[in-house]
């Protein structure tokens, strides 16, 4: 071997040694003969570079899995001996391998086994076996060969071929025939035999054992010598976790429901007897944790028991199902109020699926009342935020606590489907009972209460958040606290947790404002002062200027008498921030954005006359405007790089204020009757130089080119006059993804005005198509795959607009462009039916053939055109479905061809028996399709239905490929 390029195995090598050494191993990998030199250093232990025995097993690994049927029989013989000799070897070494080689070792061992087994290693365990006997370091390769087998033949996370899935399949069926009881014999003799002196190959054994479980006989375990031993086991401090986890495992397989009660039952028994029912004497929480996914297994297993037994109408059975499941239920409590997250999260599958059983029920004893109502108690409780938790910088523990949050929310959800009343008076009485002393009550008690009304309002869902109508005493009950929370002063509470649960809940409950409007100007004013948008934090700035423009928003109809003192106060938050160095906006820029979005939302929906409106929306956008203007001139003047990319980023954003303050226009509200056409008109006007700023291009033309897409649908055929000055800057020396963008913007102009820019469109289809073409043909490098990529987003592109040129009814602009260019046009549109292997593409090439035909495929079409359909669209329609790359198994492609159907039916509906007799003596028989299947085909092309052609068409294709 090189040996130079082995000194690159060392993770401390410097780079060009590891280049060399990842060089050498794809050379081995290629090499016919390179995994015997690796076998046989293994075998001879020629290396004790532990970096290299590992480099020998990789190699040996790619053989294995990826050339291993080339191999000869001898060859094949090789491999598994030298495995077996470097086991047998492990027995005597001084010390053991390191962890990272057994696990390597054991996973080529895996590989050779899912490969053999059926065919010439049936022996492999047995051959295994009798190699390790019962020697501790034997015994720990043979517990991670197992592992590593499992993890090939039933681990989700591993994608296998359909034709892998089959193999693993037979191979568990001849396991479980041939050697599983001799596999879990030899785990019983491992577990019994070490008990006492090896901890770590028990808890491996015992991980094997969860393993196997669920796709053994579960009689093979589930029996008394074992589950006592596993008992056993429970109450020994280094094995107990992994004993607890066994159990879970076999719990939860799948079993007959009156035996899995029973099973459940006697585990129960023995650990209560055993006191592991006493969780407040436990001090090892990882235990505790690890025994409450334990209990929650068992809870769950009782209620699938319960569930199958009432289906099958097995009531006395059902019926103790349901007493064994109230019975773990104070046991489920106490570990659901558990100080330590995560034992209390383990829980809750239990807890959930407890409620609802009761849901189901009838009628509910006290029991189960007093059940619910702990439940209750105990999401209330461990809602709570504790001391530790980092609101400036949240980590991933804050991040664990949020999802455990979202648990308890289920929770609270389904106790609602329960016993409505019970949660809504639950709330109320903490909430009410907080909020009276908030002053002098600890931050994360006040928060709390704020929440579990902000989560009433999932909790006891309504239509369209009409929670203050209907049920009085529900409606009652949420306007008091409402009430209480907007007179209560508590918005002034100093933490930015019950800073953003207030505006949370205001905004989630807008229509309580429409019922008690009197309280708009307090809330407006925590809006906008220190509680809000003038907050310390930049967090609590952030989000409420989204719920700010979401509050102002829902209640339209009530904003009219503040719409003056809002834009006052929210002028300073207006201002476009300088792209100089070390100034701090209170807002970011997509902050603002909101802010942008509120104050055009106030002018339009108000009930001021058009001229006070235009008014207004002039003094919102001519400071943007006229800071605009000024930015510009620096950008064309400054040379540094990132000063030219931060002033871009100012203009982009001014472009996009604006564009959001159009927001607001509606169909009832378009920006002609409220008067404000020419402020936008001037918008565009000062906007549009920025194409031909040289520097920043994709920035600025990305930005503009949005707000250009905003005005067609704002200002309607008053943007026409913008359009082609627009697109020739947009045009010029543009990239695949400039096309790529633009394209979308004609498309949207075509499909709106149709015949009003024909004379427009006429004028700029070459120069467009000329760009596309000229980007298209651009060499790249085979392997560039993100420049085959843009090229194949642009051929979409490209496509999509001659469909909407087509489907708007303006055919005049492709036939207008002379005989020469409407042929060039026509091919590529054949050529992207053919010969390219993208579905989506292919579909819409079929579409424009099919609206094309239909257009001039009639006896007084284009002259040379029904000549054209002969000769490339009929032709289109076949070659593209017989090229191997169309999957007919894909359902884009299958909608590919469904179009190229309905272009054949196209054709035979505008050329008649001609297209019938052409296809019938000429064309079909040129493919050398049998008469009888051409009789066949003419047939369902002639019937007037079209799926019936359509599904033929499929059922054609597939029969013709081999």
């Amino acid at each position: 071997m090189d040996e130079q390029a082995l000194l690159g195995l060392n993770p401390n090598a410097d780079s060009d040694f590891r280049q060399r050494a990842l060089a050498y191993f794809e050379q081995l990998k290629i090499s016919p003969d390179a995994w015997q030199v690796c076998a046989e250093a293994l075998a001879q232990k020629t290396y004790s570079d532990d970096h290299v025995k590992f480099f020998c097993f990789q190699v040996l690994e790619h053989q294995v899995k990826y050339k291993y049927s080339e191999l000869s029989t001898a060859q094949q013989q090789l491999i598994r001996e030298t495995l077996l000799s470097w086991l047998q070897a492990q027995m005597q070494n001084p010390q053991p391998e390191k962890t990272f080689i057994r696990n390597k070792a054991a996973q080529v061992f895996a590989l050779l086994f899912v490969t053999e087994y059926l065919t010439k290693w049936p022996k492999f365990f047995f051959d295994i076996l009798s190699v390790v006997d019962l020697n501790p370091r034997g015994v720990d390769l043979y517990l991670r060969i197992l592992m590593a087998i499992d993890s090939e033949l039933v681990d989700r996370d591993v994608v296998h071929t359909s034709e892998e899935a089959r193999r693993n399949t037979l191979i568990k069926d001849t396991m479980r025939e041939q050697c599983i009881p001799n596999l879990v014999e030899s785990w019983y003799q491992i577990l019994h035999n070490y008990q006492y002196t090896n901890s770590e190959v028990l808890c491996q054994c015992l991980e094997v054992v969860g393993a196997y479980v669920s796709w053994i006989d579960l009689s093979l375990i589930a029996n008394d010598r074992f589950i006592n031993m596993l008992l056993g086991h429970m109450s020994v401090e280094v094995l107990r976790e992994e004993a607890c986890d066994c159990l879970f495992e076999i719990v939860n397989k799948g079993m007959d429901p009156v035996d899995k009660m029973k099973l459940v039952e006697s585990l129960c028994q023995v650990l209560q007897t055993a006191g592991f029912f006493s969780i407040d004497q436990e001090e090892d929480l990882d235990f505790v944790a690890r025994f409450s996914k334990l209990v929650n297994g068992m809870g769950q297993s009782l209620i699938v028991s319960w569930t199958k037994l009432i289906k099958n109408g097995a009531v006395k059975n059902a019926q103790e199902a349901l007493e064994a499941i109230e019975t773990k239920v104070p046991l489920m409590l106490q570990l659901l109020v558990h100080e330590d997250d995560d034992i209390s999260s383990n829980i809750i599958g239990f807890c959930y699926d407890y409620l609802h059983i009761l849901k189901q029920l009838p009628v509910l004893s006290d029991q189960q009342k007093a059940n619910v109502e702990a439940i209750m108690l105990a999401v209330m409780k461990k809602l709570t935020y504790d001391e530790e938790y980092n609101f400036e910088n949240e980590g991933e523990d804050e991040a664990m606590f949020v999802e455990y949050r979202k648990q308890l929310k289920l929770l609270l959800d389904r106790l609602a489907q329960v016993s409505p009343e019970l949660v809504l008076a639950s709330v109320r009485r903490v909430f009410s009972a907080t909020l009276q002393n908030w002053q002098t009550t600890r931050f994360m008690e006040v928060e709390v209460a704020v929440r579990l009304l902000y989560m009433l309002a999932e909790a006891l869902p309504v239509s369209h958040g009409a929670h203050f109508s209907g049920d009085v005493s529900k409606a009652s009950a949420l306007q008091d606290m409402m009430r209480t929370l907007v007179t209560s002063g508590v918005s002034s509470y100093q933490h930015t947790s019950v800073t953003l649960e207030f505006f949370e809940t205001v905004v989630r409950y807008e229509k309580f404002f429409t019922v008690e409007p009197q309280h708009i100007p307090c809330v407006l004013m925590a809006f906008l002062d220190h509680r809000g948008l003038w907050h310390s934090s930049a967090k609590v700035r952030s989000r409420t200027a989204y719920l700010f423009s979401r509050f102002v928003k829902s209640l339209n109809k009530q904003m009219n008498p503040y719409i003056e003192e809002i834009l006052n106060r929210i002028q300073d938050l207006l201002a476009l921030s300088p792209p100089e160095n070390g100034y701090q906006s209170l807002l970011s820029s997509d902050d603002q954005l909101f802010i942008y979005e509120t104050a055009g939302a106030l002018i339009v929906n108000s009930e001021y006359p058009a001229e006070n409106k235009q008014a207004l929306m002039k003094d919102l956008l001519t400071p943007l405007m006229e800071r605009f203007k000024v930015l510009l001139e620096k950008l064309m003047m400054a040379q540094d790089e990132e000063r030219q990319a931060s002033l871009a980023d100012s203009l982009n954003h001014a472009v996009g204020f604006a564009s959001r303050t159009s927001k607001a226009f509606s169909n009832k509200q378009t920006v002609k009757q409220c008067g404000c056409s020419q402020v936008y008109l001037d918008c565009l006007q000062t906007f549009l130089p920025a194409l031909s700023c040289p520097l920043q291009k994709d920035v600025l033309r990305s930005g503009v080119r949005t707000f250009l897409h905003r005005m067609i649908i704002c200002l309607e055929e008053e943007v026409l006059p913008f359009i082609p000055s627009a697109s020739e800057h947009m045009l010029k020396d543009c990239e695949a993804k400039d096309l790529q963008e633009f394209i979308p913007l004609i498309n949207q102009i075509t499909a709106k005005f149709k015949m009003q820019v024909s004379p427009f469109l006429q004028q700029m289809f070459m120069p467009l198509l000329h760009a596309i073409f000229e980007v298209l043909l651009r060499p790249a490098e085979d392997n560039d795959q993100s420049a085959a990529l843009e090229k194949q987003m642009l051929r979409r592109s490209y496509f999509a607009f001659l469909q909407t040129v087509t489907g708007s009814g303006m055919s005049e602009v492709i036939a207008n462009q002379g005989a020469e260019n409407v042929e060039r046009v026509l091919v590529t549109v054949i050529q992207g039916a053919v010969d390219y292997p993208d579905p989506i593409a292919q579909k819409t090439c079929f579409i424009i053939l099919s609206k094309l035909v239909e257009l001039w495929g009639g006896k007084d079409g284009p002259v040379g055109f029904a000549d054209f359909v002969y000769k490339h669209i009929v032709p289109a329609c076949f070659l593209a479905p017989l090229k191997q790359t169309f999957d007919l198994a894909d359902a884009q492609t299958v909608l590919a061809l469904s179009e190229c159907a309905v272009t054949l039916k196209t054709i035979h509906l505008k050329r008649g028996p001609e297209c019938v007799q052409y296809l019938q003596q000429e064309y079909l028989p040129s493919l050398q399709v049998a008469p009888e299947i051409i009789q066949e085909f003419c047939q369902a092309l002639q019937q007037p239905d079209a799926k019936v052609f359509k599904n033929y068409l499929k059922v054609f294709f597939q029969r013709a490929k081999p």
